[in-house]
């Protein structure tokens, strides 16, 4: 009998499951894919992304930069493996999507302390746990989880962007670029697709009217408990088209800013552009940064090919809409990820109101942590407030639930400094080298072992 159950090989269980396991204790980790299908994963591997392929920013005195580096020192197994699996992204950790789930799940299997079930797992274990089974949580365990809180859960969507093939491209109008060229090749990590202001005009304006698929078929699945509403949006994740609809500028200012950047066909900057990330190794793909949408796919082909470079691209995958569930943390969980009331169950992820790849790395991590204390018979402890990770677990924890969203990581979460620098870069590696202290002696005094392993 394993000595712990943990529910969904995503970010946060995949990660959860190898803490748990290098501590030395057996793991049964329930998978339900690809027997069920959740409607958004295309393959059955562990950790597939389903939205971008970028993990945020690399660079220290960032605030996703800062997790990675509080990851890092922990011994995250994801974080590793992103690295091993990383693409050119000027700034930021991306991944070859499919190497990298496909990478994890080999690791994973080969444990010899974790079992992997590829089944549904629909209630509530009575022992040991970690719920960690994500925004699209099927509908059986989400109904478990709503009784077990005594609350509703709210539910909102998220959307994917789609992803061209690369030779599609018409790189007679496109450009090779990372803003400020910060990129690792010389042309440019990017591919961008400059608009004038008459072509930004004319996208919106057929983005805008443009066919949305009705969201009420999305309703049927997720009618358990909805609190938010069903039409409601994430802000951190909105269809381009909803972005769009808040004003003419919307996107200019948004996702398709130009700041940073220069055609070098004309060798002024554009009004505004469409930035193409790559998705795979080959760079045979790319991803369309930010167009998260859910137009329908012959609309999506109609006016995403209005976009200079994309007049003939060919879409592999149409962006979509998926359901997204997180529950009220803040009247559920302790900051050590344990439910108020059962001290061995936890829940890791999305689910727990913390947003992005490396939040959920990050919150699978530390629940993964704390269940091994629990099974060797130690307190479960809290990370600093100070480290990246202590305050987003803090915040989902201690946020009001009147207007709880989830959250990721940035510095604002953080406690004030006793004396801030002048400089914004300054402040930032003043709440670097805070945070880093501070999670060396808080590992020091909770006897856990940091590693030294080089970025």
């Amino acid at each position: 009998m394993a000595d712990i159950i943990i529910i969904g090989g995503g970010l946060a269980g995949s990660e959860a499951a190898w803490q748990v396991a290098q501590a030395g204790f057996k793991v049964d980790l329930f998978e339900m894919r690809p027997r069920q299908s959740t409607g958004a994963h295309t393959t059955p591997w562990l950790g597939e992304l389903v939205c971008s392929n970028s993990l945020g920013s690399k660079l220290i005195d960032r605030a996703s930069g800062l997790l990675k580096e509080e990851l890092r020192l922990l011994g995250s197994l994801l974080l590793q493996i992103a690295e091993e699996c990383s693409l050119p992204a000027g700034g930021a950790l991306a991944v070859d999507r499919d190497l990298f789930a496909k990478t994890i799940t080999e690791r994973i299997e080969s444990h010899p302390n974790i079992r992997l079930i590829r089944e549904e797992y629909t209630d509530i274990p009575s022992q040991p746990a970690i719920i960690a089974s994500g925004p699209l949580t099927s509908p059986a365990l989400s109904k478990a989880i709503q009784e077990l809180a005594g609350t509703e859960h709210l539910f909102f969507y998220d959307a994917i962007a789609p992803i061209v093939r690369a030779e599609t491209i018409n790189m007679e109008k496109a450009f090779r670029a990372s803003r400020y060229q910060r990129g690792v090749v010389e042309e440019g990590d990017y591919i961008n697709c400059p608009l004038t202001r008459e072509e930004y005009e004319h996208f919106i304006e057929a983005l805008l009217s443009a066919e949305r698929i009705p969201l009420r078929a999305f309703e049927d699945e997720i009618n358990l408990g909805v609190r938010a509403g069903a039409h409601e949006y994430f802000e951190g994740c909105l269809p381009i088209e909803v972005l769009a609809s808040r004003g003419k500028e919307a996107l200019a200012f948004g996702p398709m800013r130009p700041i940073g950047l220069r055609d070098p066909h004309t060798g002024k900057r554009p009004y505004a552009v469409v930035q193409l990330r790559q998705d795979n190794v080959a760079g045979t793909l790319y991803n369309l940064v930010g167009f998260q949408t859910n137009l329908t796919f012959p609309e999506q082909r109609r006016v995403f090919r209005m976009i200079p470079g994309l007049e003939n691209a060919e879409f592999v995958r149409y962006g979509q809409m998926h359901r997204n569930t997180f529950m009220a943390s803040p009247v559920l969980l302790h900051p050590t990820l344990q439910f108020h009331q059962r001290s061995d169950l936890f829940f890791a992820g999305q689910i727990t109101g913390v947003e992005g790849y490396m939040g959920n790395i990050a919150t699978g991590l530390l629940a993964g942590i704390n269940a091994a204390r629990v099974l060797k018979g130690e307190t479960p402890v809290p990370l600093p407030e100070t480290t990246m990770l202590g305050a987003l677990c803090h915040y989902v924890t201690h946020a009001s639930l009147k207007d709880f969203q989830p959250m990721k990581a940035n510095f604002g979460i953080l406690p004030p400094l006793p004396s801030p620098a002048p400089g914004k870069s300054q402040r930032a590696l003043q709440y670097v080298e805070r945070a880093l202290i501070d999670l060396k002696v808080w590992a020091e005094e909770n006897q856990i072992a940091l590693t030294d392993r080089e970025p």
